[in-house]
């Protein structure tokens, strides 16, 4: 959600938490804000609301300078997103400074009792009253100084955090918590940051530490020391973070999003490497640390996720059933939590997350974990809480996504479970040799044809766009292991571009969408087709008989067909062609015309697509 970014060393801290914070961008925010002590002890806040241009302009006419400093972009939970509730937020001496991404349930309590004790609040934010329980602990006790008044705050509030605080009176120094939302600490040569995110220290230091739940960090120039909830000392560990910087740069793109389209056949293969072995077609899962012997025993697969990542799922579901004939129940990881799901010790709990740090999906395996479930993630990043809680990961390695609206994560997530699923079917011996070999051979061609797919000259999205600009509704329309596809379809639609959008089994059409269907409405129709599968062949027929039945109704057909399918061309509107592939791995090559299409139609509505409104990259509360 939020963005935070905090410093101290001989770098000018302006500097280095604005650059942080434009890479944090990417997280969703409406107001943004600055923190600085200068060489005087002073406290220096800058704050605007709206997008870090706006800082940036009040800093240009009213500058500062420092050691060490914090900063933030909020998204507006609690109060209007103005400057006076932009952080950071101040204590009433101004004294004591406070960034926080996530909820103070408790504040209005904590906010009254204060009130009684002459402490003026400035905002409507839950995060002021951290300040001023910090302050009120110092007037109480001034040899606690800023770590132990710190330290007693985090007692008092109930909630989810990532706090980061600093005392003009204690200099060159931070002070960070997490219980919830991330926290990145990052380490350099006399110097120490810490984010809530990894992008924004990348150009500094490639040697970072997440703090665990409960834990507390203070940062000199000299080091960091951790503790965890019973003041007991930590040690953190410290991981080298192997992504390149330029990775977050839009590298000549007009739009990350565009950028990291056109990475996923890169970030596929860098799933895949070191992974498969085409002469033998075995499947190596190294890093996920659970005994062989365990996959070839539990008796059924739950997975939890959120928004595209759960699509990723339910693909999946008919990957991991096919190839490995086990049980797969997919569920919204907000509402796994909700119910008295049926787990027992035999039952794998699979999580699916780009950031690893999802507060539901995070709430989902730790309730499997608790009935002595076997646990593995499916996670873009090294360190996260998920990788951490979790029996064992397998990473996607798609590099850092910028984009709110997640792509090559997706298409990512889709491989990493392809690659589970023919790992389970060699420790299950439900497929031969042989048949290993095939699907093997097949998932290391899948690249090549996604830079055919994305470089093809006969596909023009900004042109067929120009049809849809105006529309108000889309209907997308998949079957089988494609249904999912047509719900990441229209997921990308409505997140970019604003314009209402519903995925839709196609064999349920007769059941209540044929009542939309009209002149005006496009309909996205996936309908792929792999000769050699005769489960292929049919679900293409029946799909075909759909087209028929909105064609019937003066709808419009934007159809995703194989190379070369006549019939289907004859009987749409557009038509757009995408390399054939085997049946289980179409939906990677489905997935990049529908990214594209909702693209184009973004940009020419003049959307922000990198920053959808109301949107944020990262959702570390409910």
């Amino acid at each position: 959600m939020c963005g935070i970014v905090g410093y101290v060393g001989n770098q000018q801290v302006v500097d280095v938490v604005i650059e942080g914070l434009r890479k944090l961008e990417y997280r969703g925010y409406d107001s943004a804000g600055i923190a600085v002590i200068n060489r005087d002890g002073e406290m220096q806040v800058r704050r605007a609301e709206g997008k870090l241009r706006n800082l940036e302009n009040v800093l240009a006419k009213n500058p500062i300078e420092g050691d060490y400093g914090l900063g933030h972009t909020r998204w507006a939970t609690h109060g209007r997103p103005t400057e006076e509730n932009a952080h950071p937020h101040r204590s009433s001496d101004g004294r004591i400074c406070v960034v926080h991404n996530g909820i103070i349930e408790n504040y209005l309590e904590l906010k009254r009792e204060l009130q009684k004790h002459d402490h003026r609040f400035q905002s409507e934010t839950d995060t002021e009253v951290v300040a001023h329980l910090i302050e009120n602990h110092l007037r109480q006790n001034p040899n606690l100084g800023l770590e132990g008044a710190f330290r007693e705050t985090l007692k008092q509030i109930r909630g989810i955090y990532a706090l980061v605080a600093l005392s003009a009176d204690e200099p060159n120094k931070l002070v960070a918590a997490r219980l919830g939302p991330p926290v990145v600490i990052g380490l350099g040569e006399g110097e120490s940051f810490v984010a809530s995110d990894i992008p924004a220290l990348l150009e500094h230091t490639r040697n970072m530490f997440f703090l665990n739940d409960g834990e507390m960090a203070v940062l000199t120039r000299d080091g960091v020391k951790v503790e965890n909830a019973k003041g007991e000392a930590v040690t953190p560990q410290v991981q080298r973070i192997t992504w390149d910087p330029i990775q977050a740069e839009k590298g000549g793109f007009k739009h990350f999003m565009l950028k990291e389209i056109y990475e996923q056949p890169r970030a596929v293969r860098d799933t895949t490497q070191n992974r498969v072995s085409l002469d033998t077609g075995r499947v190596y899962l190294d890093e996920v640390n659970i005994p062989a012997a365990y996959f070839r025993s539990f008796s059924d697969i739950k997975i939890a996720a959120c928004g595209t990542a759960w699509h990723a799922a339910l693909v999946g579901k008919y990957l991991i059933e096919e190839l490995a004939r086990v049980p797969v129940e997919v569920d919204y990881a907000s509402e796994f939590r909700y119910r008295n799901p049926l787990l027992t010790p035999s039952t794998l709990m699979m999580v699916i997350s780009q950031s690893g740090e999802t507060a539901d999906t995070l709430a989902a395996l730790r309730e499997a974990k608790e009935k002595a479930c076997r646990s593995l993630a499916i996670c873009n990043v090294q360190g996260a809480m998920m990788t951490r809680e979790a029996d064992g990961t397998i990473y996607t390695h798609a590099g850092p996504e910028i984009g709110v609206a997640s792509t090559k994560a997706f298409t990512s997530q889709m491989v990493a479970a392809y690659l589970f699923a023919l790992y389970l079917a060699q420790e299950r011996n439900t497929l031969t040799q042989d048949q290993l070999k095939w699907h093997v051979r097949h998932l290391s061609e899948l690249p090549v044809k996604m830079e055919k797919l994305l470089n093809n000259p006969e596909i023009d999205y900004e042109d067929l766009s120009k049809h849809f600009v105006l529309s108000s509704d889309f209907l997308y329309l998949g079957r089988g292991i494609n249904f999912p596809i047509a719900l990441e379809g229209a997921l990308k639609l409505k997140e970019i571009s604003y314009i209402h959008a519903e995925g839709y089994a196609a064999g349920e059409m007769k059941h209540g969408p044929n009542a939309l269907i009209d002149s005006r409405l496009p309909v996205v129709v996936i309908n792929t087709l792999d000769s050699d599968d005769e489960k292929s062949k049919l679900r293409y027929e029946k799909t075909l008989s759909n087209i028929q039945e909105v064609r019937a109704r003066d709808g419009i057909v934007v159809a995703i067909v194989t190379e070369g399918d006549q019939d289907t061309r004859d009987m749409a509107s557009f038509t757009i062609e995408v390399p054939p592939s085997s049946e289980l791995l179409s939906p990677v090559l489905s997935t990049i015309p529908m990214q594209l299409l909702a693209y184009h139609i973004a940009v020419r509505r003049g959307c922000d697509v990198d920053q959808p409104r109301n949107l944020a990259k990262s959702v570390t509360v409910e």
